[in-house]
């Protein structure tokens, strides 16, 4: 197969007539595709129906420390969810605050109580210049958070073992510099797992700010897609060992495991920042929700329940990602304009186009029907330098709609980068 980029402009054109031709068809078809977010489809939902039947008068109220979970109190979490999480993150359940819903809920309050309150320092709202360092490509909603609240978004490179950890290094010398945001285990989007070289060189890490800390958000630490997943060394561990217990602030949440608009979240840390959290939160709340709490201790006993249930899900998600990867493989491959990771776990394909085509990608794929994840937004200020990264999530659609959307996609990118090679060369 010729590459595109080695193509005279005859050749290229004579590519555009039939790319264009495919597009139009699908246009034609009216579509209507969406692979923009990292949700789990109805079929992955469908798997923990059951929890609706595991509080109630006949199975009672009570947790395991005689607990009634309808009233107040409770203030961080009940006790079997906080041993649950532990064993998740290799933590002790007094480290553990299990909260509401959502993850994101507790990073972005987290945030908040630095501007307000600090986090080991004066509060971030009474000091100038606040910088927060984001390794790209990585998560929109993370990166957003800290752009709210008025820090400077500093892009660090993300290598196939994790953040580039000499740049991270160099930044954190500077005392305005408050924190770094980490997906460490199949990171969103690339799907790549931290090294334990880079975990033990995050654990070392000397801040020249007394109130800096590693934002850890485990989100994927049992979304396997089946075999052997990658294994994620323990940062608290690690953190201890350095001299550093309090430099992590580590996140969790079973949004991808039940449901995610209904699931259990956690946050963890030393037994000093989760103090300083708690004696917050008192102030803040007279208890989440201990029913969605009970549900899910009575769903979940141990990991190995969870291992369970995450195996069925990956029966689900395997074949979703294998038609994308299929369709990237039988149509983009030896063409020169692309190329794409082949994640063990996790919820995403990353997907780099010719340079200076992803937005156009982007474009010719809505208008064919297919909604994806802007370009760019897996960068600071969604500016993508390259403008070549879209974030694929093929987990909400069904497996027969991911195979037609990944043909749509396909399509696109071919049809931009003919359009920018025949205009290069004009």
């Amino acid at each position: 197969m010729v590459k595109y980029t080695e193509m005279s402009t005859s050749g290229l054109l004579e590519q555009f007539d039939l790319v264009k031709k495919e597009y139009d068809a699908f246009k034609k078809e009216h579509l209507t595709l969406d692979m923009s977010r990292g949700k789990p489809g109805k079929d992955n939902m469908d798997l923990s129906e059951k929890l609706f039947d595991l509080v109630g008068n006949d199975s009672g109220f009570k947790n395991v420390d005689g607990i009634d979970c309808r009233n107040y109190g409770g203030l961080d979490g009940l006790t079997e969810l906080k041993n649950l999480f532990a064993a998740i993150l290799g933590m002790s359940p007094e480290q553990i605050i299990v909260g509401g819903n959502s993850s994101l809920n507790m990073m972005f309050d987290t945030v908040s109580q630095g501007m307000t309150h600090g986090l080991g320092d004066k509060p971030w709202a009474k000091q100038d210049g606040l910088k927060f360092l984001c390794p790209a490509p990585g998560y929109d909603r993370h990166f957003a958070i800290t752009e709210y609240f008025g820090f400077e978004l500093i892009s660090v490179p993300l290598h196939a073992d994790g953040p580039d950890m000499d740049t991270v290094e160099e930044f954190v010398k500077d005392e305005k510099v408050k924190g770094i945001w980490c997906v460490p285990k199949y990171s969103n989007p690339e799907g790549i797992t931290y090294s334990d070289e880079t975990v033990r060189r995050f654990a070392a890490l000397k801040p020249a700010a007394k109130d800096f800390h590693i934002f850890w958000d485990n989100a994927y630490a049992v979304h396997d897609l089946g075999g052997e997943g990658d294994r994620l060394l323990n940062i608290y561990e690690e953190c201890e060992k350095a001299g550093n217990p309090d430099l992590p602030i580590i996140f969790a949440s079973t949004s991808k495991i039940t449901f995610p608009g209904a699931g259990v979240a956690a946050e963890a840390g030393s037994p000093e920042v989760v103090a300083m959290l708690k004696g917050r939160m008192k102030f803040q709340t007279i208890g989440p929700d201990k029913l969605n709490q009970l549900r899910h201790a009575r769903m979940f006993r141990s990991v190995d329940d969870i291992t369970a249930h995450m195996r069925s899900h990956a029966e689900i998600l395997r074949p979703k990602f294998q038609n994308v990867l299929t369709e990237f493989e039988n149509s983009l491959s030896g063409l020169g304009i692309a190329r794409w990771n082949n994640p063990k776990g996790g919820y995403f394909i990353s997907l780099y186009v010719l340079p200076g085509c992803a937005k156009r990608t982007y474009d010719l794929c809505a208008a064919a029907g297919l909604s994806l994840t802007p370009a760019g937004a897996a960068f600071p200020y969604g500016r993508d330098p390259e403008d070549s990264n879209l974030r694929i999530a093929p987990t909400y659609p069904s497996a027969d709609e991911v195979k037609q959307a990944a043909r749509v996609l396909t399509a696109a990118v071919k049809y931009a980068a003919l359009e920018k090679l025949i205009r290069d060369k004009q």
